[in-house]
């Protein structure tokens, strides 16, 4: 029998783990000796998988079959054991007996096999006399030997914090885990699918920028050794994927990794994924159109039902409500951003209300202020928020009739914002203007930084871009509200985490 640990991984002392790994270690010693390295083996061929061969027996009783996977458990009898494999598809039981395997086999590398360690074996598949679907081995073969033991069986691998460091041991032992990042795959597939569909074009652009920009994410910094020049990881993807619609594409799409270094919570990692798409001769009621169709699609897709459970909460992705920023202070505020005939109209509503705003804000600063304070904690079912005042929406077309205000709108589930989507600002002169004001806002408020306008994007716009819908969401949070996920680290496989050390 395997000497098993009663302790979860985090809790074992140093003494106990150092005992475990010398008698682990010892085991690897004496077949190495006898000429049995796992490590020498290159290749072991797989014909099954244990998912197939329980889902469909009949199909596969009593065929020879080769599978390789982790031990999960084993069950000694003497001259015969059970154990239980672990391979990418899950787990399935295995008997195995001296008189099959052979007794040198069996008693000299076979009582070697520890918990944990990876192993190849071949047999039938047959039923227990309790119907359990097995594989009654014929051969076995170590693959490679686990020197650190599994977290015990009935605590498992629970301490969150080591579990995100651990992703590796959490993926073993906790199934669900797995189950969300195989979703994670899907629900990124079916995206691609969906826009694929719909003829958008997958592209790759810079991670790496020049310069620092003056949006008011704070971008890493590193330096390029060979140009001599410091450089910054992208916060976006957005002026790339336009220069593309500048250039004569109509339709593009990027799956990106954005890096930003600001603050971390359940809902924020300094490393995370976006979709940005642009499509061109189209605005931001097109976007609209697209946002309800994909997240009506692949809440059916993915979770079987356009209603789906978050935390608790009942989310109906079939159904969207849409207002205006303006409509939604009205309805969860009370305020009525008609009535402000002036700034100082608004400031005093704010003061009026709590509402904290800087000492020179416009109406527009407070009706985001109001919309932030108000509205967001209300929106649990999807809901479209449209029409943006300018002051928040650098990049956004003003809209004709209303230029205070933007061809922008955000979507929210519960309560938190999903993506963001524009009708293109397509005017150089008032989108060189915008940065500069952005850039001028950033020194005032950081001295040091460098940020700076992008001129090339400018020199691009100059040479027209085409009316232009635009849309970026975040993958992960997506992929939390679809898999019930509480934390952002709960559908990163390697969240950023500060070393122990």
């Amino acid at each position: 029998m395997e000497e098993r640990n009663n302790l979860p991984a985090a809790e074992e002392t140093a003494e106990s783990l150092s005992d475990i790994q010398r008698v682990r270690r010892q085991k690897l010693t004496d077949l190495k000796e006898a000429g049995k390295d796992p490590f020498t083996i290159t290749k072991y061929e797989v014909t099954a998988h244990a998912a197939e061969i329980k889902s469909d027996y009949e199909a596969w009783e009593g065929k020879t079959v080769s599978l390789a996977g982790r031990i999960m458990s084993r069950r000694d009898m003497g001259k015969a054991s059970f154990i239980h494999l672990l391979d990418a598809t899950g787990t399935i039981q295995s008997y195995v007996r001296i008189d099959d395997v052979g007794e040198d086999v069996y008693k000299e590398e076979f009582k070697k096999f520890d918990i944990g360690d990876v192993i190849g074996l071949s047999g039938f598949v047959f039923k227990t006399r309790t119907g359990e679907i097995s594989i009654h081995a014929k051969s076995l073969c170590l693959l490679a030997k686990s020197l650190l033991p599994l977290p015990e069986k009935f605590h498992g691998l629970k301490d969150t914090d080591l579990r995100y460091r651990q992703r590796y041991v959490d993926l073993i032992v906790n199934p669900e885990v797995k189950e969300t990042f195989i979703k994670r795959s899907l629900i990124l597939r079916e995206i691609r699918a969906y826009l694929d569909s719909k003829g958008f074009l997958e592209v790759d652009t810079p991670v790496l920028t020049p310069f620092e920009i003056g949006a008011a994410a704070r971008p890493f910094k590193t330096h390029h050794n060979t140009l001599d020049m410091d450089m910054f990881l992208r916060i976006e993807t957005e002026l790339y994927l336009k220069r593309l619609i500048v250039g004569g594409f109509d339709k593009v799409y990027e799956v990106g990794r954005i890096f930003r270094n600001e603050g971390m919570d359940p809902k924020h990692n300094p490393e995370f994924t976006t979709i940005e798409l642009y499509q061109a001769y189209t605005d931001y009621k097109g976007m609209m159109d697209l946002v309800i169709e994909m997240n009506s699609l692949l809440a059916e897709k993915i979770c079987g039902s356009k209603v789906i459970t978050y935390q608790g909460k009942e989310i109906d992705m079939g159904h969207w409500e849409k207002l205006t920023m303006v409509e939604s202070v009205q309805k969860y505020a009370g305020v009525n951003y008609e009535d402000w005939q002036t700034d100082e109209d608004a400031r005093a509503c704010a003061k009026e209300h709590h509402v904290e705003i800087p000492a020179n804000a416009t109406k527009g600063h407070v009706l985001i202020a109001f919309f932030d304070e108000f509205v967001e904690e209300n929106l649990i079912q999807p809901t479209i928020i449209y029409d943006y005042p300018v002051e928040n929406s650098p990049l956004a077309k003003r809209k004709p009739d209303q230029p205070a205000f933007t061809e922008r709108f955000e979507y929210f589930i519960n309560a938190t914002e999903f993506g963001n989507a524009f009708s293109e600002l397509n005017d150089p002169i008032d989108q060189k203007e915008r940065f500069e004001r952005q850039v001028a806002a950033k020194r005032a408020e950081d001295p040091n930084t460098t940020a700076q306008v992008d001129d090339d994007y400018i020199n691009a716009l100059e040479y027209g871009l085409a009316p232009t819908g635009g849309l970026g969401f975040g993958i992960d949070r997506l992929v939390m509200l679809l898999t019930d996920s509480a934390s952002i680290r709960d559908v990163l496989l390697f969240p950023t985490m500060k070393p122990i050390d």
